[in-house]
């Protein structure tokens, strides 16, 4: 387990969001530790949980699988990359900041950054059961939060609030027939 979210740790760049498609391959297909619905879980609760969105689903994965020790296994090969990672650029990078080169890779990378936000995040929308009919829900989510300014814990909890509602409303109408 320490191997695999090393590698995912090592390998990620662009931050928590851009693991999600390596930790999904590794621990829904290739391991098999959960599965596609309970990673899906997992996006949610992770997001809404404080800390490091990446060490948060490590952590619940670690767990699931084999306990408390588990999780801080998984935590632990998710965060020692980023250290060491970051450790190296603090005691090199003021050398070779000024080099054009460093500074157009960097450019480079953005780019890809976003798409590797990009993927996770239509692969989830499948998975959540969103479609033509419940895009409206995630698109005013983010435009609340982006131009309102809203906090996206009120988001949570609205949402959460509609969705019992509107399950509660649909159960019971199942009832009345």
């Amino acid at each position: 387990m320490f191997r695999t979210f090393f590698k995912i740790g090592l390998f990620t760049i662009g931050g928590g969001y851009a693991m999600i498609p390596l930790i999904e391959r590794e621990v829904v297909e290739h391991h098999a530790w959960i599965d596609q619905r309970e990673f899906t879980d997992l996006l949610a609760i992770a997001q809404s949980t404080p800390g490091v969105f990446a060490v948060n689903m490590a952590i619940f994965i670690g767990y699931k699988h084999s306990g408390l020790r588990g999780s801080i296994i998984a935590a632990l090969g998710t965060v020692l990359p980023s250290f060491l990672i970051i450790l190296g650029i603090a005691l090199f990078f003021h050398r070779f900041k000024e080099y054009t080169i460093v500074e157009n890779i960097f450019k480079g990378i953005r780019p890809a950054v976003v798409a590797l936000i990009a993927v996770p995040t239509f692969n989830v929308a499948r998975t959540a059961g969103i479609n033509r009919h419940t895009v409206w829900i995630p698109i005013v989510c983010a435009l609340l939060i982006w131009l309102l300014g809203v906090s996206p814990v009120w988001v949570i909890i609205a949402a959460g609030i509609l969705g019992y509602v509107c399950r509660f409303k649909i159960n019971n109408e199942k009832i009345k027939e």
